[in-house]
């Protein structure tokens, strides 16, 4: 029978505050066994076999999209993952939460802000080739508020840049042609 995990985000962990059935805990979010208590907006189930097929699939595939209707889990969920997989690319990973337009220019600037990505500055064109060279994978956080340009140049980018996978977090499937979808 597969185990059922919670993720619950915490600011301050505190031994007296952690419930009885902590098992695990490290950066900032703490893993519990169990089922979720109704209304908890913070919290996210995730059976261990269904974490495993998503590890799996960003690694083998090129788009991975986490779809639902509410944005927390999602971004819990995405989040996680780029974590547990950071190791698995040469170049690390880079989170990007999409706020505003989502223009191509937006999301330079955005990968241009990430710590630890030493990312030459310019237009998207130089942002294009940079990423051709790279072994990493790109998580769009929200990427609902991507424009056409956006996903237009993200397009372009999978077809110039064998070593990038890209997993989204949105209310709908990311469109940039294939691409597997998880539905929470």
């Amino acid at each position: 029978m597969p185990w059922n995990w919670r993720i619950i985000v915490v600011t301050r962990l505190e031994e007296s505050l952690w419930p009885r059935s902590v098992t695990h805990a490290m950066g900032g979010i703490v893993m519990m066994g169990d089922s979720r208590p109704p209304g908890a907006a913070t919290t996210l189930t995730t059976t261990s076999a269904e974490l495993s097929m998503l590890l799996t699939a960003v690694r083998r595939g090129r788009v991975l999209t986490v779809t639902g209707r509410f944005r927390a889990p999602r971004s819990l969920l995405v989040r996680d993952i780029a974590r547990r997989l950071s190791s698995n690319f040469c170049d690390g990973t880079a989170v990007v939460t999409v706020t505003r337009d989502g223009s191509p220019g937006e999301l330079v600037a955005a990968l241009g802000r990430v710590p630890g990505t030493p990312f030459p500055p310019g237009g998207t064109a130089n942002a294009a080739s940079w990423l051709a060279e790279r072994d990493m994978l790109l998580v769009l956080d929200d990427s609902d508020r991507l424009s056409p340009a956006a996903l237009s140049w993200l397009r372009a980018l999978l077809t110039l840049a064998p070593g990038l996978r890209i997993l989204a977090s949105g209310a709908h499937p990311l469109a940039v042609g294939q691409g597997r979808v998880h539905r929470l």
